[in-house]
């Protein structure tokens, strides 16, 4: 695996148009233009004061468990001949990264004084931190969900609904990630007076992808700090995390972005956008998206809810075609097998998404002997225990 050269200019701010390179933008109906445009004022401004970065910190640190730490996997390393080592979002309340994300956001909410989140969800993760938000700050709050997803992850959707939340079915399409989206951005389109998109990756129109990358930020630098400890004040060789929207990816590598280490991202086969898609317009912005040769969308299909998207963020276009990020698919059957795999050895069952990451580790394993590789576990694999069991145990026997 090849490093890079340091270069500060990385993961900084887009442009003016919101564009990082070629990627990026606002391609967005007009009646929502003046909301992205008040929430890039409203978020600059909130990021800009102290008094709003100390509280987003207060409750990071007393709601979320921030900073969570950092676990060396000596087993698995011993097996592997590559010294493994897991940033343990997982460990963070509510089960993910996503609460770093949705903490920032619901501050923003009442800065601007709106009272009501709208949020879409795929693995139900970002929909329950959204609900859990809601409940600490008193916000009504409407979670999209697709019907396939929320039939697979019915445990989330409980959990939603008894923090208070409203969780409506997406209908349309494939009845996943793509299709909450849609629904949100209608949502929100009719209720933009009063209500906020929470959007929970970092995707669609300016200034989200460059807001939800620095919200999650705090992964990246914890991250750095925490690993230089750890290896004397070296940085890993690799930085691995699974790419969907690509978050918790983007989160991570904004703290090594300058640095040498290598970053991978890691996709689902059946969702490859940077592998496989072609540059075009998705919710609201320009990146690579899986389509036919008519311009269409496609459909993606993981075993995981929280990657089933067929695009990906702008700004992991943009690191993939600069190349400072690569980004390679796994299958399902390599993500069920890395879920056992951590789950046996070190005694922490990831969820489905990050085994995405594992899964790469595992298999490139040989040409990386001697190497660190850090892996941010983005989520806990509670979830995901019910599908699995279906998978490994269908008859009740022993996996």
């Amino acid at each position: 695996m090849t490093s890079t050269t340091p270069d500060s200019s990385f993961m900084g701010e887009p442009d003016a148009t919101g564009r990082f390179g070629r990627f990026g933008g606002r391609f967005i109906p007009e009646t929502l233009m003046p909301a992205c445009i008040e929430l890039d004022a409203a978020f600059r401004d909130a990021w800009a004061d102290p008094a709003f970065r100390a509280e987003l910190d207060e409750l990071l640190r007393s709601y979320a468990g921030r900073p969570s730490p950092m676990t060396e996997c000596h087993r698995l390393s011993e097996e592997l001949g590559v010294r493994v080592l897991l940033k343990r979002e997982d460990l963070n309340h509510t089960g993910s990264h996503k609460i770093n994300n949705v903490l920032g956001q619901a501050l923003l909410t009442k800065r601007m004084g709106k009272k009501r989140l709208v949020a879409e969800t795929g693995a139900g993760q970002h929909g329950v931190a959204t609900a859990t938000a809601a409940a600490l700050m008193g916000f009504e709050c409407t979670v999209y969900m697709g019907e396939v997803d929320m039939e697979r992850q019915k445990l989330n959707v409980f959990r939603m609904r008894l923090l208070g939340a409203e969780v409506k079915p997406a209908l349309s399409g494939s009845r996943t990630l793509k299709d909450a989206v849609n629904e949100a951005m209608r949502d929100w389109v009719a209720t933009v007076e009063t209500s906020h998109y929470c959007l929970g990756s970092v995707m669609g129109p300016h200034p989200y992808p460059w807001l939800v990358r620095e919200l999650h930020r705090v992964i990246g630098d914890e991250a750095r700090e925490q690993a230089r400890a750890l290896l004397d004040g070296a940085d890993p060789d690799v930085v691995v995390a699974c790419v969907g929207g690509g978050s918790n990816a983007a989160g991570i590598f904004s703290g090594f972005a300058d640095t040498s280490a290598a970053l991978v991202g890691v996709e689902p086969a059946g969702g490859a956008a940077v592998g496989a898609g072609i540059p075009g317009v998705v919710h609201g912005m320009h990146s690579y998206l899986m389509q036919d040769e008519w311009g269409q969308v496609e459909e993606a299909e993981s075993i995981s809810a929280g990657l089933d998207y067929p695009g990906v963020g702008p700004e992991h276009a943009h690191l993939s075609d600069i190349g400072r990020a690569q980004y390679h698919p796994v299958t399902d059957a390599e993500v069920i097998e890395a879920f056992q795999v951590l789950t046996r050895t070190e005694g922490i069952i990831p969820a489905l998404e990050p085994a995405h990451g594992l899964a790469w580790i595992l298999r490139e394993a040989p040409t990386m002997q001697g190497q660190t590789v850090l892996l941010n576990l983005s989520g806990r694999g509670d979830k995901d225990v019910a599908q699995m069991m279906d998978i490994l145990a269908p008859e009740g026997g022993e996996s």
